[in-house]
């Protein structure tokens, strides 16, 4: 296969510019705006109907807009026949009052009553606490990465990992904030995985880095790393082209439940993809990465050892 001679690390500065501006709209939009979180995070209504034949989603969304609930989620859960739908806390209405108005309403526009399967009340107090554990966990992750690769490889490739981890994260998450998306389980649960989509990428190259350490001395530290990006960069595209045809077909064919797990993962793929090429690897070489600093320091004395 012919390898690619792209000056990457020529045009870090480029890159570097990009993802500031990135970077400081996403950290503005989630400061400004926020996130639109789920139900999960925020409490309020879980209603579960079930029907003899397939319910109509588009349908209840509809009668549930005209009845004030526009901010209502519907989706089927587990068979056609059944759906699910979530709603945030209204403080103009108790949830036994919501519950009781969304079932009169649904059931005066379609031709089969539904058959109300269970009703549960998420208290904002749980949802506090699911959005302390979820980011919590994005926060152990971090540091798990951080250890891992300076255990694995040096202290300043583990820095450069985590600057280009954060870097997907927030810019992921300030898609979220700009669009108005809902940030619910499905979601954190695609940042997570994002996490270690990113760190994987990012590791393949690190890996060639340091062989070509080794093994090409004569070379300067830029021109090291742009062989090794160029070495990686096909299995990089390959492995990212397959994992977004993957989440395009679970965006239009998986249903509505997922459609944010699955836009979470592409916006992810295609900047943990970016960041492994133009921000961990340019990030380790501002921080003085060379070959003396993966050499392993030899012991005094050691080449005796083996003498009687």
């Amino acid at each position: 296969m012919k390898v690619t001679n792209i000056d990457f690390i020529g045009n870090r500065k480029i890159a570097l510019i990009f993802s500031s501006i990135l970077t400081i709209i996403s950290i503005v939009s989630l400061a400004t705006r926020g996130l639109d979180m789920g139900i999960d995070f925020t409490g309020g209504t879980l209603i579960e109907v079930g029907y003899q034949q397939a319910a109509d989603l588009d349908q209840l969304r509809k009668t549930l807009h005209e009845n004030g609930f526009s901010d209502a989620t519907v989706q089927n859960f587990g068979t056609t026949k059944d759906a699910l739908i979530r709603l945030k806390p209204h403080d103009d209405m108790q949830n036994k009052d919501i519950s009781a108005k969304i079932i009169e309403a649904i059931n005066k526009t379609t031709k089969e009553p539904a058959s109300v399967r269970r009703i549960e009340f998420v208290g904002p107090q749980v949802g506090d606490d699911l959005a302390q554990d979820g980011f919590l966990a994005l926060l152990y992750s971090t540091i798990g990465i951080l250890i891992y690769i300076a255990w694995r490889f040096e202290w300043k490739f583990s820095v450069g990992a985590i600057i280009a981890t954060f870097h997907d994260v927030i810019v992921t998450l300030g898609v979220f904030s700009i669009l108005g998306l809902e940030f619910d389980l499905t979601v954190l649960a695609a940042i997570l995985t994002l996490i270690g989509y990113s760190l994987n990428d990012t590791i393949v190259v690190y890996d060639r880095i340091r062989e070509n350490f080794h093994n090409l001395r004569k070379m300067s530290t830029e021109d090291i790393m742009n062989n090794a990006i160029n070495i990686t960069l096909s299995r990089t595209i390959m492995t990212s082209l397959t994992v977004a045809l993957v989440l395009v077909s679970v965006f239009f064919l998986g249903g509505e439940s997922i459609h944010n797990f699955a836009t979470a993962m592409l916006f992810g793929v295609v900047f943990g993809t970016y960041s492994s090429i133009f921000i961990a690897s340019p990030a380790a070489l501002m921080l003085g990465i060379s070959a003396a600093d993966l050499i392993v320091p030899v012991k005094e004395g050691s080449d005796l050892d083996h003498l009687p």
